[in-house]
């Protein structure tokens, strides 16, 4: 029979024990302040309930609310035990029996307890309660069998009795900790999926809002992953690439390469940089840097790739610039040198040729050679002008005025040939910073270009008109030949010229003082339609 009652108190003991635990891992307990005088009040109205249910013998009480104030002491501190310890006490003196045992007994364990916290208060709280429970122990044998000569020639029913509060205070112990355990890892596993989801989200943001293309490929070249950027770039919508192959948008002449270079990454292991055009949704191409970075996956093994590419057009751009200027500094050096060698030795030569024709008017070559030399002269001429610095001095000027100067100055030889010139002007003024001669040039050398064009006459339009952002935009359109679209590119370009006799150095002068005034030139043009020549130049303030 009294091994059902300890089997009803350990059960019992057990249940009340996970209620608080449980409770607190709702987080109800949580918000509570004093936490730890209500959990030794709780404490010590478990301990009341054993002695409720405790087991009577002999006109003696026994009960394992020890283990409850054990537990107490051990994981709450001497407050949280002391208040436990108070209930057991009361409940024990309600309860009825012998006072005198109990009363004595509690006073010396509590001493103990007391005392060995001062020692034991940086261990445990599993090595605090075997410490707590062997004073208990000591106590209990010095005191029920000895002391107060209570059972004395029973041990084997003292130490079944501590045994069975033994049991309780393991039992406590293990739920306890076990709770704490589990509370810890969880407490750690919330931390990592916060980590996570922070890290998630720092990603994402990047990702989301990037202008840099990222993919993730696998070894079948199935894409898994599409950064929003796509939509972005290339006006594709997220829904429009899943299920697709890359190699679907990229330029049929830069497949091949691409895929090799999969390959070898897949078996190489090594992160590589390549360009390829991919295909914007309006149907224009576009240049991207790729970077390929090979990610390992389970037993250490290549699974798939992650590509960032970044559109480099504008960079594009920039290095031909570059490249561009830099070959017109190195062609203006050069162009000055030689015309500067061959300046005087032809000035020679046609002063020679006009003495001898003035004295041999027979001479049957001498108007062709006159003639070509007056070319070389020019072309020297234009080449000092492009290599040689200029000094520039830069006033306030009426573009308007400037243009019909230089009309003025064509209009003879424009009758001449057939052409009428027509101008439409905005009323308004143009004033701009500028330095008269060179723009006057500009005008006169593409107004030419466009005469002669168009050898059986026709009409030149000019027009005038102020922009957007404080700018003037001057037009000139021809009915001539026109260009090739695939040619516009090339002009500006040294000794490039659609003309037969031409140099392309004219057309790569106006470039050159256009842009030393900060405005553009651009050009528009179809064949057998006319040529259309645009010009922006800020205006003064």
């Amino acid at each position: 029979m009294i091994l059902l009652d300890y089997i009803v108190n350990l059960s019992l003991f057990s249940v009340l024990i996970c209620i608080p635990l449980v409770l607190r891992s709702f987080n109800i307990m949580k918000q509570m302040k004093h936490t730890t005088i209500l959990y030794g009040l709780y404490a010590g109205i478990v301990a009341a309930i054993l002695v409720a249910i405790s087991i009577h013998q002999h006109g003696y009480v026994y009960d394992i609310r020890y283990a409850a104030v054990i537990i107490s002491f051990a994981y709450l501190g001497p407050v949280g035990g002391l208040v436990t310890a108070v209930f057991s006490l009361t409940a024990r003196l309600m309860a009825g029996g012998q006072w005198v045992t109990p009363v004595i007994g509690w006073l010396i364990i509590m001493a103990g307890f007391c005392i060995s916290h001062l020692f034991i208060a940086r261990f445990s709280a599993v090595k605090k309660s075997a410490i707590l429970f062997v004073i208990y122990a000591v106590v209990y044998f010095i005191d029920v069998p000895i002391l107060f000569n209570i059972f004395r020639d029973k041990p084997l029913f003292h130490l079944q009795y501590v045994l069975f509060v033994m049991l309780g205070v393991i039992s406590g112990v293990i739920l306890i900790e076990s709770y704490l355990k589990l509370y810890r890892l969880n407490k750690r596993l919330a931390e990592t999926y916060k980590m996570i989801e922070e890290s998630e989200a720092k990603y994402r943001l990047i990702a989301e809002n990037t202008s840099d293309l990222i993919k993730v490929m696998w070894k079948d070249h199935s894409i898994t992953y599409f950064s929003p950027s796509h939509e972005l770039v290339l006006g594709y919508q997220l829904s429009e690439l899943e299920g697709k192959e890359l190699c679907q948008f990229i330029h049929p002449d830069d497949v091949g390469f691409f895929r090799k270079t999969v390959q070898r990454l897949f078996e190489k292991e090594e992160a590589q940089s390549m360009e390829v055009r991919f295909l914007h949704k309006d149907g224009r191409w576009i240049e991207f840097e790729s970077r390929c970075m090979p990610v390992r996956g389970k037993y250490n093994i290549i699974e798939h790739l992650v590509i960032v590419s970044r559109d480099i057009s504008e960079r594009k751009k920039a290095e031909e610039i570059l490249l561009q200027s830099e070959k017109l500094s190195i062609v203006g050096e050069l162009a000055a040198g030689v015309a500067h060698e061959i300046r005087n030795p032809l000035t020679t030569i046609k002063g020679f040729v006009q003495l001898y024709k003035a004295g041999n008017n027979n001479l049957e070559y001498s108007d062709l050679l006159l003639g070509e030399l007056e070319r070389i002269e020019t072309i020297t001429s234009e080449m000092l002008s492009l290599g040689k610095p200029q000094a520039v001095k830069l006033t306030q000027a009426d573009l308007r005025e400037l243009i019909e100067n230089t009309i003025e100055f064509l209009s003879p030889q424009a009758l001449m040939n057939g052409i009428q010139m027509n101008t439409l002007f905005e009323e308004s003024p143009f004033p701009i910073i500028c330095e008269k001669n060179q723009l006057k040039q500009v005008f006169l050398n593409i107004l030419k270009n466009a005469m002669e064009a168009m050898p059986q006459g026709g009409n030149i339009e000019i027009y005038l008109r102020k922009g957007d952002d404080d700018e003037c935009i001057v037009q000139i359109r021809d009915h001539g030949f026109g260009i090739p679209e695939e040619l516009l590119p090339r002009l500006g370009e040294p000794f490039y010229s659609l003309k037969e006799k031409g140099t392309g150095l004219g057309v790569m002068i106006c470039h050159k003082i256009i842009k030393q005034h900060k405005g553009s030139i651009s050009y528009s043009s179809k064949q057998n339609e006319g040529t259309l020549v645009e010009i922006k130049l800020s205006l003064a303030e």
